[in-house]
């Protein structure tokens, strides 16, 4: 996934790409495919712009990235505070890097009750990788079932690691064969669910763009 940081929106390969097709076959100039203004040039400081004018409006994605830019500088501090602003408007992802604060102790003061909230917000909001990680944390806890549950629903929405995971729950006894067979065939739906022409034909491109530094038309 891509973001347009115009309106802080996410858009996949294919209908970043397919979008791009439709304007050049009908000779339309670029714009946003959600907000329909005039695509930015997306340079670090239009970007960086757009981002906080987006943050300043409390949108929850600008939030996110705001957020994470912060702790690439280091500063843990400005990272918490648009963090838990993303997280009391819903942002599952916020959650979750909230939780990674504390429960490693990273600019909060360490605390395992509030990160393990933050975790199953996450995980309840969709995160995938939070819901992987309370699997592994009822695993190592010895509570394989409830472990099984969050591997299985991360799997259904088509995480790779979850189906490792619950093979090797397969394998330690803790899992039937049949019951592992049935979230394999769910997680393979949900792959095939998201293949399309457009996002096949969109990631090629990106991949030929990341080798040759440039774009097919």
């Amino acid at each position: 996934l891509a973001m347009i940081s115009c309106c802080a929106r996410h858009i996949c390969a294919g209908c970043e790409f397919a979008n791009a097709l439709r304007e050049i076959e009908e000779g339309l100039k670029p714009t946003c495919p959600f907000c329909r203004l005039p695509a930015p040039y997306e340079d670090d400081e239009t970007w960086e712009v757009n981002m906080k004018r987006r943050a300043e409006a409390d949108d929850p994605a600008a939030l996110q990235w705001m957020g994470i830019s912060c702790q690439e500088k280091g500063d843990y501090n400005g990272a918490f505070e648009f963090w838990t602003r993303a997280a009391e408007l819903g942002d599952s992802q916020s959650h979750y890097q909230l939780s990674v604060m504390y429960h490693g102790g990273h600019g909060v003061e360490m605390d395992e009750k509030k990160g393990m909230h933050h975790l199953e917000e996450a995980a309840i909001g969709g995160d995938i990788v939070a819901r992987v990680v309370l699997g592994v944390l009822e695993q190592g806890n010895g509570r394989f079932e409830r472990a099984e549950k969050h591997f299985t629903i991360a799997a259904n929405l088509g995480c790779e690691d979850a189906i490792n995971k619950l093979r090797h729950l397969q394998l330690r006894g803790f899992m039937s064969y049949k019951d592992l067979n049935t979230v394999i065939n769910t997680h393979q739906a949900a792959l095939d669910a998201m293949k399309s022409p457009q996002r096949e034909a969109g990631e090629a491109n990106l991949r030929r763009a990341a080798r040759e530094g440039g774009y097919d038309s």
